[in-house]
C-alpha cells in the first residue's frame, strides 16, 4: 500500500502545517504552480516526489520538472499536468490523453477549487487538491491524502487554515 499527499499551487509559500503531513506519506505529488525552488527544498526528503511545472512556473523550475507525468504506483495509473479542467469540461487536449493513456487517476491544479469526482463517460477518477499557499482567491489551504492499494481508498481532505495565514 502507497500513501500519497497531493498537493497544487503553493506558489512559493509551503505552510509549516503541511510539512507534518508530508512527512507520514511514502509519495507527495504537486500538480504544479510551485512558485518557487525553495518549495522543492522545503519538501521532505524521504517520500519519492512527483511534481510537475505550472503556469506562474519560470524557466529554472520548467527546465528542472516534467509538465506532465503519466506513470504507475500502487497498482494505478496516473496521468497529472497542471491545467486540465474539469469533468466534463476539460482543458484543450486533455480529455483526448485520458481517452489516449486510459489512467485511473486523472491529477490536476490550477483552480484552486479541491474537488474530486469520478468520470463515468471516461471511466476515470478525477482529482484537484486545491491550493496550498497563500496566492490567489481560494480562502482555505488545502491537500489530499489517499492510499493506493490497487485502487484509490480512505481518501481525505486536508483544510489548513486560512489562506493569507502562516
Amino acid at each position: 500500500m502507497i500513501k500519497v499527499a497531493l498537493i497544487s499551487d503553493t506558489h512559493g509559500d509551503l505552510p509549516d502545517n503541511a510539512l507534518e503531513i508530508l512527512r507520514q506519506v511514502d509519495e507527495i505529488w504537486h500538480a504544479g504552480d510551485v512558485g518557487h525552488t525553495e518549495v522543492l527544498t522545503k519538501l521532505p526528503p524521504g517520500p519519492i516526489q512527483r511534481i510537475v511545472y505550472g503556469n506562474i512556473d519560470d524557466y529554472e523550475l520548467s527546465r528542472q520538472l516534467e509538465e506532465e507525468l503519466f506513470f504507475k504506483t500502487g497498482g494505478v495509473k496516473v496521468l497529472m499536468l497542471h491545467i486540465g479542467g474539469k469533468p466534463p469540461a476539460y482543458a484543450k487536449g486533455v480529455k483526448a490523453k485520458i481517452k489516449r493513456l486510459q489512467p485511473d487517476l486523472f491529477v490536476c491544479g490550477h483552480s484552486h477549487i479541491c474537488k474530486v469526482v469520478f468520470d463515468k463517460a471516461l471511466n476515470c477518477l478525477y482529482m484537484n487538491p486545491g491550493a496550498l499557499g497563500n496566492q490567489g482567491f481560494h480562502q482555505v489551504k488545502t491537500l489530499l491524502t489517499f492510499e493506493l492499494d490497487g485502487k484509490i481508498k480512505n481518501l481525505n481532505v486536508v483544510e489548513l487554515g486560512k489562506r493569507g495565514k502562516l
